[in-house]
């Protein structure tokens, strides 16, 4: 019973729509707007970097926030903690308060890995400025960067002298494949040519 009301908990967590609700305090639906999305990528073009720092904290403050719950419920298994924060992410990007539409995961899904791994999480942050600063496309640097906390925990023992739980690389590549998926309109107007830069309007 504890475990069914931790992943209801984690899922309802998740499927909170807070870039719809941000663009609501603007008087805006943000599903309506730019590429329809309700994260922070979308927030920005539409209503700029104030309120996509909301979204974009908020999101992730979801995925820190499931795991955080899951650690304090299930102290000494890393399976049901992986499997509150794949259900926090599936929650933002098959809301039900959204007839099951949603997000694309990247911010909750940080959000799960700053809880299970701080490090690699802000290595994984650091690449994405970068990747966001030399090309100037969100939706690549996001795909590059959720692949690489797959490998950063594949190779954890070599790079961080310790390995992590195979679930938490199970959830890495479970996360990269979500986000690969929700990107697909991205890759699809990145070989068109018309995938707006950082700091463009839809």
């Amino acid at each position: 019973m504890k475990t069914a009301a931790a992943f209801v908990a984690c899922y309802l967590l998740g499927a909170v729509p807070i870039g719809l609700l941000v663009g609501k305090v603007y008087g805006i639906d943000i599903r309506r707007h730019g590429s329809g999305n309700i994260g922070a990528s979308n927030v920005l073009r539409m209503l700029g970097r104030g309120p996509a720092a909301v979204v974009f904290v908020g999101d992730t403050l979801k995925g820190l926030l499931a795991v955080r719950i899951c650690m304090a419920l299930f102290p000494h298994d890393p399976l049901l903690v992986v499997a509150g924060g794949l259900l926090c992410v599936f929650g933002h990007n098959c809301s039900v308060f959204l007839r099951f539409q949603g997000g694309k995961g990247v911010a909750t899904s940080l959000g799960v890995v700053i809880g299970i791994h701080p490090l690699i999480a802000a290595i994984t942050f650091a690449l994405w400025v970068s990747l966001v600063g030399i090309w100037r496309y969100i939706s690549v640097a996001s795909i590059v960067a959720s692949i690489s906390v797959s490998v950063q925990m594949w190779l954890s023992d070599v790079i961080f002298d310790r390995p992590v739980p195979r679930e938490y690389l199970a959830f890495a590549i479970a996360a990269a494949l979500f986000i690969l998926i929700k990107h697909r309109s991205n890759v699809a107007r990145l070989r068109a040519g018309c995938e707006p830069k950082f700091g463009q309007k839809s």
